[in-house]
């Protein structure tokens, strides 16, 4: 299943995939009958389907079978305003996760992964404009990674069943700002501050849909890149994580008690524009498959994060008024 949510005149509805179509589960339903109360929230908002469990599995084949019988509730994909597929409750994050990463950056001595939140109020959709804004960062950077969306609540969620507590996968962008997030010592070594170099408006975008897990069967083999004016800046798979997504579940729910709809993003590849800034620490280092960055995002930059199986997310680097 491909989950998405996309703009009508009414606001956001909530849809799958069909082939080169989207239907629109709230229509669909309703063309055969009126919706109860308890179905209506579960196809108005994303969270909600997926804290649903198998009835909103249920009930969204029923609107795909409705659809393919009657056309009713069926739009073009092409045609749509994708929105965030969902506005998680909190964005758990994993950094320092692909070793390829941590070689162009100061040296790190975690032994585990690395713990950070971003704010919900950062996420943006697909196509909306990433805020350069100078009082807040000079040094906007990218991170492509793939985000886990959890579908079942768990603490100490063991390793084995962790695939148990996942809905699906979908991409997120986890936009920096370096110039925040790095002090540099005077020994060469340096300190993180990931709340003000994690946490800005438009940090996050997320999308364009989020893919169920019996549709992307083994999330450790996909390929991931990212590229920026159509130069590619990333290109990695998610073999080569440190922590995989399962041990990133244990993780996390070491600490907090996952909920549906809680999203884990779990840490981006070497290729970013830090790598190009001796100023705070970066190290670059020899690709013959794709272009090292020569400095950071600048307004009318475009930046597209791909993932197999997930699709592209596009977004556009604007100068905020």
């Amino acid at each position: 299943m491909k989950l998405i949510r996309f703009e009508v005149d009414r606001g956001p509805r909530l849809g799958v995939l069909d082939g080169e179509d989207a239907v629109d589960l709230i229509d669909a339903l309703e063309s055969a009958g009126p919706l109860s109360a308890e179905d209506r929230a579960i196809v108005a908002d994303a969270t909600a389907f997926i804290a649903a469990g198998p009835r909103g599995r249920e009930i969204a084949e029923r609107a795909l079978e409705i659809s393919q019988k009657s056309n009713v509730g069926r739009k073009p994909r092409s045609g749509l305003r994708l929105r965030a597929p969902l506005r998680p409750e909190i964005i758990l994050c994993s950094g320092e996760n692909y070793w390829d990463h941590r070689d162009e950056k100061p040296p790190v001595e975690g032994r585990e992964p690395e713990f950070f939140i971003k704010v919900p109020h950062g996420v943006i959709g697909p196509d909306d404009d990433i805020l350069l804004d100078r009082a807040v960062t000079k040094k906007l950077d990218y991170e492509t990674e793939l985000a886990i969306v959890i579908g079942k609540a768990g603490r100490h969620i063991p390793v084995e069943q962790a695939q148990e507590h996942i809905f699906g996968y979908t991409i997120m962008n986890d936009v920096t700002a370096r110039d925040r997030q790095v002090r540099m010592r005077p020994d060469g070594t340096c300190s993180y501050a990931l709340g003000p170099g994690k946490n800005f408006d438009t940090c996050a975008p997320i999308g364009p849909m989020i893919v169920s897990t019996d549709e992307i069967l083994d999330p450790q083999a996909l390929e991931l890149r990212t590229r920026v004016n159509d130069t590619v800046r990333q290109s990695n798979s998610t073999a080569k994580m440190i922590w995989s997504v399962a041990e990133l579940v244990n993780f996390f729910s070491t600490f907090l008690t996952l909920q549906p709809g809680f999203v884990i993003s779990t840490g981006t590849p070497g290729g970013t524009g830090w790598a190009s800034d001796p100023e705070l620490g970066g190290r670059p280092y020899a690709r013959d498959d794709v272009e090292r960055p020569s400095g950071y995002l600048e307004p009318g930059d475009v930046v597209c994060c791909e993932i197999e199986g997930i699709g592209i997310l596009r977004n556009r680097v604007v100068l905020a008024p």
